[in-house]
């Protein structure tokens, strides 16, 4: 453990202070103003200047983190919404949509609403995100090696009479003295009859890191526009923009080359060297979406790693490209977050997308099924 540039024990450490949340802790809160009440959040702070938010009404979602006074996610206008405010229909998912570092989209659907969503309640980006915790647990302690872990928990369920039972249980955790964390799913069918599901995480990318000039680092084979619109400067697709007045929203399907490790890490880095990353494996998620949004106040470039892209789920269950879990199924997802602000963090992103080639394709779904596309 660090303080300072000096390393201390765990028993140097305690002879110092009075309680550890002097270094580093979990602090549980409740909203209490406006339409935020009455959500209650853990706040987190490590001691190395990290400090970030988990929203334990809302899917343990990560709505505010920052890393010495710097904002690593992008915070939206609706602010930190509470569920009972939530609109299913439609669009209006958007008007409690707070942004955040992460987000989490499904688990019925993920991408735009069915046409029929006002009798079906299948809306932007599916109901997980405003779903609150049960069973919530929160430790901070000293483990058997002499690392002062942080962790919260919690489960969410997504569940109907006749029809699906699916529940969510994550754990948010990381380690005094870090400048990253880790958020680890597992999600699980306990129902008896099969579930299909789509899991999309939005982890939304703000100023500082997003600025005029910025650069999104990843290592991307392929590179598919989502629409027609966003054809247009696709290859620039990794260069931010300064905030620009009726900037229309463009999407990219990326197709990422996993280290030895079958790990992928996408970054975003500002020109004075600072960015924030996301890291997940691609056997668990294997599709990507890059959200570029360089409006005026919505200005924010998602990093989405997800299961099956954002088409939709009757288009998605179409093109062949829709999950189930099995009665009794369980499978895992995991993603860390952190920052970039050394020269060497910086370099080794650069090398890491050099050796990728990156070709552009003009069909997404040739990108989603792994086909070879035309340019």
């Amino acid at each position: 453990m660090t303080a300072s540039k000096k390393s201390y024990s765990p028993d140097e450490l305690r002879r110092r202070v009075g309680n550890m949340d002097q270094i580093a802790g979990v602090r549980m809160v409740t909203l209490e103003d406006g339409n935020e009440r009455p959500n209650r959040a853990a706040v987190f702070h490590t001691g190395s200047g990290l400090e970030f938010t988990v929203m334990l009404d809302r899917c343990l979602d990560i709505s505010a983190a920052s890393f010495c006074g710097k904002a690593m996610g992008w915070r939206s206008v609706c602010g930190d919404v509470a569920p009972q405010y939530y609109e299913p229909e439609g669009f209006r998912w958007l008007r409690s949509y707070f942004g955040g570092l992460l987000t989490t989209c499904g688990l019925g659907n993920v991408g735009g609403p069915a046409a029929d969503s006002a009798v079906s309640g299948v809306g932007l980006h599916g109901r997980i995100g405003n779903a609150p915790a049960r069973n919530i647990q929160v430790e901070q302690g000293w483990d058997e090696d002499g690392y002062y872990l942080l962790s919260v928990e919690g489960t969410m369920r997504e569940a109907v009479v006749f029809g699906e039972n699916l529940t969510l249980t994550r754990n948010v955790f990381t380690v005094m003295g870090e400048k990253r964390f880790w958020v680890q799913d597992v999600l699980t069918n306990e129902g008896f009859r099969r579930s299909p599901f789509m899991l999309l995480y939005h982890c939304n990318v703000g100023w500082p890191a997003v600025d005029g000039g910025s650069r999104l680092y990843a290592p991307s084979r392929r590179v598919a526009p989502v629409t027609d619109h966003a054809r247009d400067g696709q290859e620039k697709h990794n260069v931010m923009d300064p905030p620009t007045p009726d900037y229309a929203e463009k999407c990219y399907y990326h197709d990422m080359e996993p280290n030895e490790e079958g790990a992928v890490t996408a970054a975003i880095v500002n020109k004075d060297g600072f960015g924030v990353y996301v890291k997940y494996f691609k056997d668990e998620l294997p599709r990507f979406v890059q959200w570029k949004m360089m409006g005026e106040q919505d200005y924010v470039c998602g990093l989405e790693p997800c299961t099956s892209g954002v088409a939709g789920r009757a288009e998605t269950e179409k093109q062949g490209l829709l999950d189930y879990l099995e009665p009794g199924e369980s499978r895992a997802f995991g993603l860390e977050f952190g920052v970039v602000e050394s020269p060497e963090e910086i370099e080794a992103l650069r090398k890491m997308r050099r050796r990728v080639k990156t070709e552009y394709v003009r069909t997404p779904l040739d990108l989603l099924k792994g086909r070879k596309g035309g340019k």
